[in-house]
């Protein structure tokens, strides 16, 4: 069992299911490699599986099992999935010129990580109203200034 479902190995790892009340699933772990057309879901490479008749032919299934383990025998990695690029976060003139205005709000803003900035710039600019923006502003700046990060309530002590 990994990760609340059953896995199955062979020199390594070969497939797994995953059961939920009306459907289960069904992976292959080199799944990229054995269905590369195929562009992987959330349900597996069966997709949702509601039936026995949603199952490839029993002769099919058990090919591609013994695909899934020469892949394995032969030593070879699953194909890395790539993450899009994170954007830019572009922090607006009016919260750069607050920022400007409070030296402090400034050095803790410019030393934190791009997540960190990520966090305060999106909050602030979220805001559906102007009154809650520049609510949301002086907040921030007065939590800068202090050097907390957005969410410094739930931090761990």
């Amino acid at each position: 069992m990994k990760w609340g479902m059953p896995h199955f190995q062979y020199k390594g790892m070969l497939c797994a299911m995953s059961a939920f009340k009306a459907h289960c699933a069904f992976s292959f772990w080199q799944g990229g490699i054995l269905f590369p057309k195929s562009p992987r879901d959330a349900m597996g490479h069966f997709g949702r599986i509601t039936s026995v008749d949603d199952l490839p032919a029993e002769e099919a299934l058990i090919g591609f099992v013994r695909q899934a383990m020469q892949l394995n025998d032969d030593g070879l990695a699953a194909p890395v999935r790539t993450r899009p690029a994170t954007p830019q976060c572009i922090t607006p003139d009016y919260f750069t010129a607050a920022l400007k205005a409070n030296q402090a709000a400034q050095a803790t803003f410019d030393t934190g990580s791009p997540s960190f900035k990520r966090e305060y710039v999106y909050w602030v600019t979220g805001a559906k109203t102007e009154t809650t923006r520049d609510k949301r502003m002086t907040q921030a700046i007065e939590w800068l200034a202090e050097g907390k990060p957005r969410n410094w309530k739930y931090a761990k002590c």
